[in-house]
């Protein structure tokens, strides 16, 4: 199993914002020398949840700090970006970092409206943007140029430059929320990224995949193959006993998901809020199901049932809320040297 540093501050206050975004350059730059494969980094605008707000910006500057770790959106809200822009950017960044950029795209988060309204898009269309964007990035990439008439985008892009190092094309990876969009990418033979969810509920949405993808005619080699580049959010934090990891971590993981649900009231408008109220409540944001907590032992034995599924890799969101970033550092230096090893080799 691959294990990746998911990069996603909370800065619950302007006035914060220097320190966590600059705290996180630090942790890109120990999960590189810890042997981290992948740092990954999100994308949420206005409201502090990941305090860079712009991925591809941030990304030049984890680019520039780090030698060997993947560098992986997650995940880019495509509806956010114009196509042409972000192609470029990527295809820069895969030049300046020798080819070790993932593309995971989303069409935007599904409950904060406010990101949206600040970008003059209609929500709405997030799903129709995201297609034609992932539609844009994979020829303007491949072709020696390419005329798109799509119903949001018009373009005709003689040759896209820089050109990108991966070939054919950096991996491009669907965030995936739904059983729909599960079987749907599997049909597709995609490879995914799954928000939280419970350990059953992700066994049996993986099950659905592989079923989606042997009936859409991949055989056992295909489908193993995109098992293994398929990745999964956890919330995870290592301390030396199980008592100090949760008497840290589940502070700052209620008080983060508070301040998410506080933000969206005073953000969303009145119908907005009735709209995802439901999703706040939802049990798979629970702590019970969204964070693993304890000493070495005891996260490595929560984390094997993941492993015996045959999933790819784990993106891990370490530094979660108020924590403090010494308190992040030894989880992950724990992790990294207790954990990780009993995964590979």
């Amino acid at each position: 199993m691959k294990f990746g540093d998911f990069l996603f501050p909370e800065s619950t206050t302007p006035e914060t914002d220097f320190t966590v975004i600059n705290e996180s350059l630090k942790e890109a730059e120990l999960a590189d020398q810890l042997g981290y494969h992948s740092i990954w980094l999100g994308e949420h605008h206005f409201d502090g949840a990941c305090s860079y707000a712009d991925p591809m910006a941030f990304a030049g500057a984890v680019v520039a700090r780090t030698r060997q770790a993947k560098i992986g959106f997650s995940a880019v809200q495509t509806a956010l970006h114009h196509p042409v822009r972000l192609a470029e950017q990527i295809a820069l960044l895969d030049n300046l970092s020798n080819g070790r950029i993932i593309v995971g795209t989303a069409r935007g988060t599904a409950f904060n409206f406010y990101e949206y309204r600040g970008y003059g898009i209609d929500a709405e269309e997030g799903r129709e943007r995201l297609r034609e964007t992932e539609e844009v990035l994979q020829k303007s990439w491949t072709g020696n140029g390419y005329k798109h008439e799509g119903k949001h985008w018009q373009l005709d892009i003689p040759v896209m430059r820089p050109k990108v190092v991966q070939q054919p094309h950096p991996p491009i990876i669907r965030a995936v929320a739904t059983e729909a969009s599960t079987i749907e990418m599997g049909s597709l033979g995609r490879p995914i990224m799954m928000v939280v969810q419970p350990n059953d509920v992700t066994e049996k949405r993986f099950e659905l995949y592989k079923t989606a993808m042997a009936e859409a005619g991949y055989d056992d080699e295909a489908i193993a193959n995109n098992m293994d580049n398929c990745w999964i959010w956890r919330n995870v934090f290592v301390a030396d006993t199980d008592e100090e990891a949760e008497r840290i971590a589940y502070p700052a993981y209620v008080g983060s998901r508070q301040h998410i649900a506080l933000t969206r009231l005073r953000l969303n408008s009145q119908d907005e809020q009735e709209s995802v109220a439901a999703p706040l409540d939802d049990p798979r944001f629970s702590p019970e199901n969204a964070l693993i907590t304890g000493s070495p032992d005891t996260v490595a034995e929560k984390i094997k049932p993941l492993d015996d599924m045959g999933i790819g890799g784990l993106i891990i969101h370490f530094r979660i809320g108020a924590m403090t970033y010494q308190q992040n550092e030894r989880s992950l230096r724990l992790f990294a040297e207790k954990v990780m090893p009993r995964f590979q080799g």
